[in-house]
């Protein structure tokens, strides 16, 4: 009989720079006001976009200077690997295990390019010994945290006994472009935050909850509603399609055929831990799966006070649930480029 993963611990961390969204939204306007005359129209999403405040690698005068992709992605190196090695030593730390134990180390992002992967980048700082798997994953975007927490799973199930190290890395304030004059840019500058989040998994011991099912889906013919274009400035955000829309009409079918492969059914959930993309998203996905208006308080709160990070996003939703304390059982989900959907069911130990 197979033992499924428990997870261990779920920790977070940002980058030192904190940027109030009310002085973004006036350095965009000095940015790019004179130069697109849709600005003062689209800057409402400042105000609207339910964000307080943000964290980014860098302050925020350098992001409005000139950048291309060697400046960039030196600043991804630079502040992802700080961000893994912080992450990931909360996250082993309230674990109670040292990273010379850990056997796999799952990481995830999508916001710039590492050869050799961070964790080899970070292997001698915070002490992975030589024979560590390395199991990296680009190109989740948006969902590539729960889809990380997925495939981590998985991994810790198939050989009981050893430890999986999950951490994810995102970058997205990297993407700000002062040569991008469209609404896409926009809603990005508006939007996106810095941040990690990292976990450990395990099968065979107690834990916080355990990895009761996962599954994905894609839908066809989707490729342009989310992504990357990548230039010599670096890269620009694709948002082609309305994504709050898109989610109200096809995220409960989803859902509910992911569910359905492991036994379950939506009405088995107690609470959907979400990837909070957007007020207007969370909007969507109240409607969507029949929540209450305000159900994803948690989602809002962390919105509010970190913005859009990309995938850790929702580990960073789930973080706050469970200093709340887990219900019976949480489905945490995101969707992101492909178009597709993850969800992870997490049955707590309580």
């Amino acid at each position: 009989m197979s033992i499924n993963a428990k997870l261990m611990s779920v920790a977070t961390a940002v980058p030192p720079h904190v940027i109030e969204q009310r002085d973004v939204a006036m350095a965009a306007h000095h940015g790019f006001a004179a130069r697109f005359q849709d600005f003062e129209r689209l800057a409402r999403v400042f105000a609207s976009s339910g964000i307080a405040r943000r964290y980014a690698v860098r302050p925020l005068e350098w992001y409005f200077q000139p950048l291309g992709w060697p400046e960039r992605n030196a600043a991804y190196l630079d502040g992802a690997c700080d961000l893994f090695h912080d992450a990931a030593s909360r996250a082993l730390h309230d674990a109670g295990v040292c990273a010379f134990d850990v056997d796999t180390v799952v990481t995830v992002s999508s916001t710039g390019i590492a050869t050799p992967s961070l964790e080899a980048r970070v292997a001698g700082r915070i002490g992975f010994r030589p024979g560590v798997e390395r199991v990296p994953l680009f190109g989740l975007g948006c969902a590539g945290g729960v889809m990380g927490l997925s495939v981590a799973s998985r991994l810790a199930r198939s050989r009981p006994g050893t430890i999986v190290l999950l951490v994810v890395v995102e970058l997205c304030t990297l993407a700000f472009r002062l040569d991008k004059l469209t609404k896409e840019n926009i809603v990005a500058t508006a939007l996106f935050g810095d941040g990690a989040a990292a976990c450990v998994l395990k099968a065979g011991d107690a834990g916080i909850a355990e990895v009761e099912m996962d599954g994905q889906h894609t839908w066809p013919d989707t490729l342009d509603i989310m992504g990357w274009n990548v230039d010599p400035q670096g890269f620009g955000v694709i948002f082609d399609r309305a994504i709050p829309p898109f989610a109200e009409a096809n995220i409960a079918p989803a859902i509910e055929s992911i569910l359905d492969r492991g036994g379950l059914k939506i009405a088995d959930i107690d609470r959907f831990a979400c990837h909070p993309g957007g007020a207007k998203v969370i909007n969507a996905l109240e409607r969507a799966l029949s929540l209450e208006q305000g159900a994803l308080d948690h989602e809002r709160a962390v919105l509010s006070d970190y913005g859009n990070m990309s995938a850790p996003t929702a580990l960073f939703v789930l973080d706050r649930l469970i200093r709340k304390g887990l219900p019976r059982r949480t489905l945490v989900t995101a969707m992101g480029p492909g178009f597709s959907t993850c969800c992870v069911s997490l049955k707590s130990a309580a």
